[in-house]
């Protein structure tokens, strides 16, 4: 039997470098009744709660392997609901930090969530645009709305009415009334895409934004609100059959039903300031200020005015007009000022960010001081205050939250030599990080860096610049000690001699140039000792532009790659010429050379890694290794196993001596632009486009590489159900309104257990009938034979309640699809099961919930098989039974509530939940009225 390489696992340790990721909104919370204070923002996977005074992690919501892209707080500031890029929505508990509730039924990224007005319904859009709206409560989805045909950008409850409003890319604002899941109205008056929309606090406003510069403003009228106004609860009369005939033919039901509903007319426009498109806009909690920005710098603020404000402002111009006009005030002739959309939306200030805004909310505070929260395209925060009481405000106390990343893509990365420190540079700085803390140690201005290493000792970094300079930077200090113009163009490598006396740099120039190590007198640094310098000692001519330099570590042999596609090997020490690599089809970006020096791997923008033997330059292997361009590669320190970066955002290790793929390291959300291993290679940093710095650390965990290749098949059948289409439901037309749910790993797997569950139910019941027969056959008491060990591992349940514990650990999210994957012949034994757990009053409110899908789903077949008769019919009867009894209980809990309640408003004299209950009652009116309405149209 051939002996197994045996490898070492490298899992995730950390992740660092960023404030805020632009692709989710900034929402701020009002966490231990401090407001203004506390904001969420995205993190590529993750969601941090910054403490924006004191620039802090509060807390942070741990995310799975996928970016958010939606960000949503619930009313009571308890929870927020988090919207992934696979489609899963998370609600976590600000409490706890943990995750509550998962909702799976996208098959795209999340791009919108709302929460309604009670914090009972979360409704999201999405990529595949799909609107569904989820039961906070039940932890399960309601329904899906179908009708839009490009990707949801913003979704809305209406707090007074139970109507949701969406906005698409398709240009269309649709109107869904809730009660009956049916989009009564579409809105039809933008030429571009409709990238968010507002309503006003009194819901008589709605304000779309678009992709010109032009903010509609659109009047909303409720036609049903005369009939509110009157408590006539007469039914309406009855018409003759061909009168009803005569008005279908006159008048469209739809377009009754959306005049009987609502009336949206466009009274005017807002011009921005910018030509943009707009990216976001923001409502203010208490729905005064309005904020839009698009793709640019400038945040526009407008104030929407109340109606004592409005009123005040048309009698003093009505006071100014009589003025102007004294004689025809005298003829009575004098005209009425009539209300504009100026006297309603005025526009507050337009304020200047730091960068391009991608997110914002707003917190008007009592003394009228309004601060605005922005998230900016290069990875930072910045608060601005802006004082609304004055007439001309202008923004003060700017606050920005910067320091944890870089402004820019992280383009280099180097680990010291005591794999304590770390330096990464990006376009205007370096930092320097504990490895350990992930702590930013240093911050020194410098060019757009492109390579970088740590000087022999420790104590200085070099970094090679876009510009064509080598820049030398003290660490004590965070000062600059060398600028010295290396290059014509771009330095994009550089690496340290073997004897650590010097480095080779290769330039855009065609040149590469050898720099040696020296300390000389600085009075500037220090008049005691001196400091490191480089110092020009020859230059080696290629023919094209030099893309890569590498030592082999016996300082034998340099590698130079270049941009013709080829890696050129020549002897360090007299630098003539010894080998020519060619093969790739396109320039190699990375390389590397073992530490025995027999092996360079080279990785190019082909996709392709190449393993080359230095002896002959024989190629070993051509492996096509990344589905883009591959940005780094680096051996592990005294093996043969190397990793690889590139453009596809992985991390993947391999085995140079059986080319074997070894791991996949999943975390990056973008491209992968450098990576550094640690001298005694038990980490591995990598930085990426998404401005995220992520630490990797070998364990002492074994790595079998069958249970490699198997996770990824899974990921690819995970990857292949999310792909595919809704699955068919009996008796379910294409309409508007569709199942929440989706088809999933989990619900596959937990199908698979519902139905192991009943397969051991039937096996248990059969062996206990067995047992009853050979006791009376026996005429004697024989011992029971052991229990399936399932059953032992549920508390030794009886066979029915370990059926229900299993449907119990069942998702509520997920249990119609589940229950939608069982075969008929199940379903048969499960309603037999439902019987008994009717009788026995266990569970009863998830057993209705199955019962209820069951007999939707397979009606049909059910109703035809005469074995079920006497089964429906017991079900018919104990579930009646069971709802009345659970029904009584409640009502009678609720009878005692309001008893305490009354008795305690006599002793105290006060009035507890007054709004809540009144509200509730106007609920359940409008209900009724709306149910007679839809009656009288049909």
């Amino acid at each position: 039997m051939p002996v197994t390489k045996q490898y070492l696992r490298y899992v995730p340790a950390s992740m660092w470098g960023v404030v805020a990721s632009p692709k989710a909104p900034v929402v701020l919370l009002c966490l231990r009744g401090v407001k203004g204070r506390y904001a969420a923002v995205a993190a590529v996977e993750h969601v941090f709660i910054w403490d924006l005074r004191i620039g802090e992690k509060l807390l942070v919501l741990q995310g799975g392997k996928h970016e958010v892209t939606a960000l949503a707080a619930s009313p009571d500031n308890q929870h927020v609901a988090v919207g992934y890029s696979d489609g899963t929505v998370q609600v976590f508990s600000l409490v706890t930090g943990e995750v509550g509730v998962v909702f799976s039924g996208h098959k795209g990224a999340v791009t919108a969530l709302g929460y309604d007005h009670s914090g009972m319904r979360l409704v999201s859009g999405s990529k595949d645009t799909d609107v569904i709206v989820w039961d906070i409560v039940n932890e399960s989805g309601l329904y899906r709305l179908k009708g839009h045909k490009g990707v949801i950008t913003h979704c809305h409850f209406l707090k007074d009415r139970n109507f949701l409003i969406t906005s698409s890319k398709d240009t269309f604002v649709k109107w869904w009334d809730l009660d009956t899941q049916h989009c009564f109205k579409t809105m039809v008056g933008h030429r571009t895409e409709v990238w968010s929309f507002a309503v006003t606090a009194d819901e008589r406003r709605l304000i779309t934004g678009s992709g010109d510069n032009e903010l509609r403003v659109w009047d909303i009228q409720y036609k049903q609100q005369k009939q509110e106004e009157e408590e006539d609860d007469e039914p309406p009369t009855k018409k003759a059959f061909l009168e009803v005939k005569e008005e279908e033919k006159e008048d469209d039901p739809q377009e009754e039903l959306e005049d009987r509903l609502v009336c949206t007319s466009q009274v005017g426009s807002l011009l921005r300031k910018g030509r943009d498109r707009v990216v976001s806009m923001t409502l203010d909690p208490t729905g005064t200020i309005l904020s839009c920005h698009g793709p640019d710098t400038v945040l526009e603020l407008f104030r929407i005015c109340t109606e004592e404000e409005i009123q005040t402002r048309l009698k003093k111009k009505q006071k100014k007009l009589r003025k102007k006009l004294k004689d025809q005030e005298a003829a009575g002739d004098v005209p009425e000022v009539f209300r504009t959309l100026e006297d309603e939306i005025q526009r507050l200030c337009n304020v200047s960010a730091a960068g391009k805004v991608k997110s914002c909310d707003l917190q008007l505070e009592a003394n009228g001081q309004l601060k605005a929260f922005l998230v900016l395209h290069d990875n930072s925060m910045e608060t601005i205050t802006v004082p609304t009481n004055e007439k001309k405000p202008e923004p003060s106390g700017k606050s920005r939250l910067l320091l944890p990343g870089h402004r820019s893509d992280v383009r280099t990365v180097a680990f010291s030599s005591d794999n304590i420190a770390m330096v990464t540079g990006a376009t205007e700085t370096v930092k320097l990080w504990n490895r350990s803390t992930q702590q930013c140690i240093r911050t020194m201005p410098s060019g757009y860096a492109l390579c970088s290493t740590f000087a022999p000792g420790d104590q200085q970094v070099i970094i090679g610049t876009k510009t064509g300079k080598l820049q030398i930077f003290d660490i004590g200090s965070g000062s600059q000690l060398q600028s010295v113009d290396a290059h014509q163009g771009a330095v994009w490598s550089i690496a340290l001699s073997p004897d650590k006396r010097g480095l080779v740099s290769g330039g855009a120039d065609k040149l590469v140039k050898f720099w040696d190590f020296e300390l000389i007198n600085d009075e500037k640094f220090s008049s005691t000792s001196k400091r490191l310098s480089i110092s020009h000692a020859r230059s080696l001519q290629c023919d094209e532009d030099v893309l890569g330099v590498k030592y082999s570590p016996d300082h034998r042999l340099l590698a130079v790659a270049l941009l013709d596609n080829t890696v050129k090997v020549f002897y360090a020490d007299t630098l003539k010429f010894f080998l020519s690599l060619y093969g790739h089809k396109l320039p190699v970006l990375a390389m590397d050379i073992s530490t025995d020096g027999t092996l360079l791997v080279t990785g190019s923008a082909d996709r392709n890694i190449k393993l080359w033997g230095l002896d002959f330059g024989d190629c070993h292997k051509s492996i096509f290794a990344h589905d883009d361009s591959i940005m780094c590669v680096q051996f592990l320190p005294r093996t043969h196993m190397f990793f690889s970066a590139g453009k596809d955002g992985r991390v993947k290790q391999w085995d140079a001596d059986n080319f074997q793929h070894i791991l996949t390291l999943e975390g990056h959300q973008a491209e992968v632009w450098c990576m550094a291993i640690s001298p005694n290679g038990d980490y591995v940093v990598t930085g990426s486009h998404d401005k995220s710095l992520r630490l990797w650390q070998r364990t002492q965990e074994p790595l079998i590489l069958e249970e490699e290749r198997e996770s990824e098949r899974e990921k690819d059948f995970e990857q292949t159900l999310a792909k595919g289409e809704h699955p068919a439901v009996a008796g379910e037309t294409s309409g508007e309104a569709g199942m929440a749910g989706k088809k999933s790993v989990e619900t596959v797997k937990a199908a698979e257990k519902v139905m192991e569950a009943v397969e051991i139910y039937k096996e248990e019941t059969a062996r206990q009938e067995e047992h009853r027969r050979e006791c009376e056959a026996l005429n004697k008491q024989v011992p029971l034979p052991p229990p399936h060990p399932m059953l032992l591992a549920y508390g030794n349940a009886t066979p029915p309640r370990f059926v229900l514990e299993v449907i119990k650990k069942v998702r509520s999210s997920e249990l119609e699809e589940a229950l939608l994957v069982l075969p008929f012949s199940y379903v048969i034994d499960l309603l037999k099961l439902l019987n008994d757990f009717l009788t026995e009053g266990w569970e009863v409110e998830l057993t209705c919930r199955c019962l209820f899908f069951l007999l939707r789903i397979h009606q049909g077949a059910i109703t035809s098989n005469q074995v079920l008769l006497p089964v429906m019919d017991n079900l018919r009867k104990n579930t009646q039974d069971r709802v009345h009894q659970i029904r009584d209980v409640v009502g009678f809990n609720l009878g005692g509530l309001q008893f305490l309640q009354r008795e305690m408003e006599a002793q105290n004299d006060v009035t507890f939940f007054a709004d809540a209950t009144e509200r509730f009652q106007e609920r359940r009116r409008k209900k009724k009225r709306k149910e007679r309405a839809v009656l009288a149209i049909r």
